[in-house]
């Protein structure tokens, strides 16, 4: 289900991955990190999160 998949927030993002918020948006920033921007608010998935940390180690 989508729900399962949704991260809510940099916060959020920062606890799954397991760095700090500010590192989350400057991976943002630089194009790293796949986001949602609803207003102010970023939302990530799950499974694109651990997509990108899986093709960086190969």
């Amino acid at each position: 289900m989508l729900s399962d998949d949704l991260l809510p927030g940099a916060n959020a993002a920062a606890a799954y991955i397991g760095v700090t918020p500010r590192a989350v948006y400057h991976l943002v920033e630089a194009g790293h990190l796949p986001a949602i921007k609803k207003g102010r608010k970023l939302y990530f998935r799950k499974t694109e999160l651990e997509r990108a940390f899986s093709s960086e180690a190969a």
